[in-house]
């Protein structure tokens, strides 16, 4: 196999693994925040503006962290440094 197969396979690989791992914590953590905001609306139901303002906001900036990992594999699949690189 060539380097430019070579890194085009390990690439591949990489996004996926970055997708996975990058996509397993941000779920937890938005579980664990809905869960929770339940709990607390169902304690204090008057109160139930405020926290599903403070969840959705909590739950964007736990997204970005997904959104971040996504962008970074679409950059190791259609605009990879390294092709540049092997070429050149």
């Amino acid at each position: 196999m060539d380097n430019i197969g070579l890194i085009g396979m390990v690439s591949i690989i990489m996004a996926g693994l970055t997708i996975a791992v990058g996509s397993i914590a941000p779920a937890i953590g938005e579980g664990n925040a809905v869960s929770q905001a339940l709990k607390s609306i169902a304690q204090q139901p008057d109160e139930a503006n405020t926290i599903s303002r403070t969840l959705f906001v909590g739950l964007a900036m736990i997204e970005s962290t997904a959104i971040y990992c996504f962008v970074i594999s679409m950059i190791l699949l259609f605009a990879n440094p390294f092709w540049n690189k092997v070429i050149g």
